[in-house]
């Protein structure tokens, strides 16, 4: 029974983590965090879209970050490294996060849903399903479920092919809660045939390599790329004004 507990127990400590993370580092587009506990310590990676971010000017951020997980969460040593994501429209927590905080800024949860889908499947996506629930359009709570492409729903595929998150978010009417699964094509295999997988080399960088950082010329710094997700998020207000729903469909046929 103890060994069930300790489960519990790790699993209820993660959850609160992986809380405090999404808001701590959401400029930095945090989308997962991967624990292992070693002889020496506990190895963090953290899974974001913009390392630099969470890094901080000179490793600052990573000191920082070092000491709540160690003092707040238990953590022993923790040795951090930042792990950077080449393609956030395929992750389901990085998108979870946007469309929240469309709808935190008062964008139509519908013209959201539509703007999402099709942002992630032009990212090269399989297949796509996005659910949203909670109180919606009036003071009774419903759900609506939206899909596109192809998205296996059992079996060995579904476990592999599929990744989703959740997230929920505050708006005058109450609680939204958002569900978005994603296929994606370059884990997908088809029977009875072989594919060598190519793992993407993912950049990580940690306390140890801070004086090993290359320190770029601002000229070459590309300054119409958004440098944080609320500059993300307010580039795409403007696009997702342009995205028709399906009332705005339905008006123009009749």
């Amino acid at each position: 029974m103890s060994s069930v507990k300790n489960v519990i127990q790790d699993s209820y400590k993660l959850m609160l983590l992986k809380g405090y993370l999404r808001e701590a580092i959401k400029e930095a587009g945090f989308a997962d965090v991967d624990i292992q506990k070693t002889p020496t310590g506990t190895r963090v990676g953290l899974h974001v879209t913009r390392p630099g971010i969470v890094i901080g000017r000179k490793g600052s951020g990573i000191r920082d970050l070092t000491k709540v997980l160690e003092k707040d969460f238990g953590l022993k040593s923790p040795q951090i490294s930042v792990i950077e994501i080449t393609r956030p429209e395929l992750e389901p927590s990085v998108m979870c996060n946007r469309m929240a905080q469309h709808i935190a800024r008062g964008t139509a949860f519908r013209r959201a849903v539509m703007w999402t889908m099709q942002t992630i499947m032009d990212a090269g996506a399989m297949g796509v399903q996005i659910t949203i629930s909670g109180k919606l359009r009036g003071e009774r709570s419903g759900f609506e479920k939206h899909s596109k492409g192809i998205l296996p729903r059992a079996g060995y595929h579904a476990e592999v092919v599929v990744a989703e998150d959740v997230v929920h978010v505050e708006t005058k009417m109450g609680l939204i809660g958002i569900r978005i699964r994603i296929a994606r094509k370059e884990k997908f295999i088809p029977e009875f045939e072989l594919k060598a997988v190519k793992k993407e080399s993912k950049q990580k960088t940690t306390v140890e390599e801070e004086n090993a950082i290359e320190i770029v010329d601002e000229s070459q710094i590309d300054t119409t790329k958004p440098r944080t997700e609320s500059e993300e998020i307010e580039r795409e207000e403007h696009l997702i004004k342009e995205v028709e729903t399906f009332e705005e469909v339905e008006e123009e046929m009749k």
